[in-house]
């Protein structure tokens, strides 16, 4: 096993990772190791009977290790059974994508497709992403130790840098410039044209470093850490630390976030509103009257002087000796001044909702009770153009509240202004009620046709599919017309059908066990 992989990225500033194995294999390496004995000496001093007992132990440990190795590739072989048998179980389990989605875009250049999940990828794409993702870790581990001090130089030529930078903000176009020449340029130059020896620049310390000449050494490239190399396993320890870090952090800010910004107590969450909506106001008013680069000079500068040992452990003590009781202080305040002004026993959300009640004509004159149905099941509704029957329910027992809603009055009321609701839907060719129990009945058109009366009902419509000149009157009537029970000049035009409309208030009700939880 190497133990570096020259020219890649990894984080060696802190101990070397452990690695647990086999102690009996490994014993067993350990044995045949110590009882080896050295060939150059026995070669020289050792009889013949002892070459060919050494000959032997070295015969048996070769055996040894073939049989170790061909255990490995047992294993191997089996393991990648497992994988197999367990990427078919979860292709099992988990859903295929749907691919219905898709089928508005024309080619795949349109919309791109990814891979679905699969353990052999899934590794492969792992060991690819830890051999290269030390280049992060060891930034990490710059900026860790940069804000903790642990070189007071370095910490005060950052703090010199940001003064700079805070003070002309301009200079940041000339930061990645910076970057690009001082990070890169120049340390690759460097490499490639190495300096002197120390013991030339001895004799002559004078001589300058050589910056002419063909150059001396191969240009630097960044490789990715090898399998099994002591930086791969550095990467992946670096890479199990930050998971938990993520983690840890993901669940503090959870922790700290959510109960005051989800309403679980309306009255804090309120008071948050209310106080980001004036800060807001504020900000949009007076933020180009504000001194940025002083306030981000002193924000910077503090925190970066927080995180030096001293001052933490400075700054612990007086927190716990002054500052939390002035805290507890302003939060006592906060929740009196919550509790009194806060404002929340305000009325539900109400609605009003409609039911129509259909009669229609019977044989013998009556009107028979058909049903109650959110559709008026007027003349020109979409469901008598199809010669569809009404759908609803029989009784008003069986009315029930939308989904999310519920009664807020016990009673259902008769709406007592049936033109209303006639003339907002726009609704024709009906008779319309102004008093009493304010139906609206469908009108019948009378058809009369020319010589009808002396042709039969076969013998008419046979002379209209042979195309003769008999023309059909239609009265014409109105859009809707008023009537009454007490007239009866209408009672022989209207139709099969009658309605009336009810309504009842809802109001929104609470709805237990439902909680949205928001995505990571």
């Amino acid at each position: 096993m190497e133990e570096y992989t020259d020219g890649a990225f990894a984080n060696r500033g802190g101990p070397n990772p452990v690695i647990h194995v086999d102690r009996d294999r490994d014993d067993a390496y350990s044995s045949d190791q110590d009882q080896e004995p050295d060939p150059d000496q026995n070669d020289v001093k050792a009889p013949s009977n002892e070459r060919k007992r050494d000959r032997l132990k070295r015969h048996g440990k070769n055996i040894k290790q073939n049989l170790w190795k061909a255990h490995d590739k047992a294993s191997d072989h089996q393991s990648s059974m497992q994988d197999r048998l367990l990427e078919k179980l979860l292709q099992q389990i988990i859903p295929i994508e749907d691919q219905s989605s898709h089928q508005g875009f024309s080619s795949q250049s349109e919309y791109p497709t990814r891979p679905s999940f699969n353990l052999p990828t899934m590794s492969n794409n792992f060991r690819r992403f830890n051999a290269r993702i030390g280049v992060v870790f060891v930034f990490q581990s710059s900026l860790i130790a940069l804000f903790t001090w642990r070189h007071p130089t370095h910490t005060m030529s950052f703090l010199s840098i940001y003064t700079f930078l805070c003070l002309d903000p301009y200079l940041l176009a000339v930061v990645p410039l910076v970057f690009l020449i001082l990070g890169l340029l120049i340390p690759s130059f460097i490499a490639r044209h190495p300096a002197p020896p120390s013991a030339i620049s001895t004799i002559s310390p004078s001589l300058p470093y050589p910056t002419t000449g063909p150059p001396l050494a191969p240009a630097p490239t960044v490789k990715p850490a090898k399998e099994l190399s002591r930086d791969f396993f550095r990467n992946m320890r670096d890479l199990q630390n930050t998971m938990d870090d993520f983690a840890r952090a993901h669940d503090q800010i959870v922790q700290l976030l959510s109960p005051p910004t989800n309403f679980s107590n309306e009255a804090l969450s309120s008071t948050l509103f209310l106080f980001a909506f004036l800060a807001t106001l504020a900000m949009l008013i007076a933020s180009h009257l504000l001194p940025w680069r002083t306030t981000f000079l002193l924000a910077g500068w503090a925190i970066t002087c927080l995180g030096h040992p001293t001052i933490q452990r400075k700054f612990i003590s007086m927190h716990k000796q002054h500052l939390l009781e002035h805290r507890i202080a302003v939060q006592s305040w906060l929740n009196a001044w919550t509790s009194h002004d806060i404002i929340l026993d305000s009325a539900p959300q109400t609605r009003e909702v409609e039911v129509f009640e259909l009669e229609k004509l019977s044989s013998i004159g009556e009107w028979e009770p058909w049903l109650f149905t959110s559709s008026p099941y007027d003349p020109l509704s979409e469901s008598r153009i199809r010669s569809e029957r009404p759908r609803g329910t029989r009784f008003f027992e069986d009315v029930r509240a939308p989904e999310g809603w519920e009664w807020s009055e016990k009673k259902w009321a008769l709406d007592l202004w049936s033109r209303e609701w006639v003339e907002e839907r726009i609704i024709t060719g009906v008779e319309v009620e102004t008093e009493g129990e304010r139906w609206v009945y469908d009108l019948r058109y009378e058809a009369e046709y020319d010589d009808r009366s002396e042709v039969g009902d076969v013998d008419y419509n046979t002379t209209l599919r042979k195309g003769e000149n008999l023309k059909a009157k239609r009265k014409v009537l109105p859009s809707w017309e008023e009537g009454s029970d007490a007239e009866s000049g209408g009672r022989g035009r209207r139709g099969e059908w009658r309605r009336r409309r009810w309504v009842r208030m809802v109001k929104r009700k609470w709805q237990a066990g439902k909680s949205a939880d928001r995505p990571s």
